[in-house]
């Protein structure tokens, strides 16, 4: 019975399984990345990614228990030279898994299993990525916009109050020249009315 076995056999048994991790994952250290199946990458990510850690501290015991694994002296040199350097200071998490649909034969999913760090073009976009999200003005103009607005507010009515007293000068200004106009054609009235009154004497 395999009660409390939650791991997934692949079908073999523990030798056969053991085995076929083992090549995978010095393939996967080698290649830096492999295709297989979904399920096998699953199991393999479980496997690899202890020894991937256990290389960031290079001492012959951490070697030696990789290599009771993997039983491949170049796998074990290529890890502990050059995948250690490139994963010092990732917390984990040092393979991905790209699915890329079934396969024909029998309908298995298929993947890509691939160690982070060595995938440039993906490197390459996240940066990118990350350097448009620093440099991008659309969201600082949109908070620079709606920080103005409140501003522009604020200024409308004092604004406005500035114009009105003006505006009040300014009408009592034209109606000055009202009154000066109607006390100025009233003059020349009386002047007629003088000249008129001199005809008549």
């Amino acid at each position: 019975m395999r009660h409390g076995k939650k791991f997934n056999h692949l079908g073999r048994t523990a030798s056969h399984r053991a085995a076929l991790l083992s090549n995978m994952a010095s393939s996967l250290i080698l290649h830096k990345r492999i295709q297989t199946t979904v399920a096998k990458a699953k199991e393999l990510r479980k496997y690899v990614e202890p020894m991937i850690t256990k290389s960031k501290t290079d001492s012959t015991n951490n070697r030696r228990v990789v290599f009771s694994y993997l039983q491949n002296k170049d796998a074990i040199k290529e890890l502990f030279s050059i995948v250690s350097e490139k994963v010092a200071n990732r917390p984990g998490g040092y393979t991905r898994i790209i699915k890329l649909g079934n396969r024909l034969g029998d309908n298995a999913e298929i993947c890509f299993i691939e160690l982070v760090d060595f995938n440039e073009t993906m490197l390459a976009a996240s940066a990118e990525k990350a350097g448009k999200t620093r440099r991008s003005r659309r969201g600082g103009a949109a908070k620079a916009t709606e920080a103005a607005a409140p501003v522009a507010t604020e200024e409308a009515p004092s604004a406005e109050v500035v114009e009105e007293a003006p505006a009040a000068e300014v009408v009592a200004e034209e109606a000055a020249p009202e009154v000066a106009e109607e006390a100025a054609p009233e003059a020349p009235a009386t002047e007629e009315s003088t000249e008129e009154k001199g005809e008549d004497a």
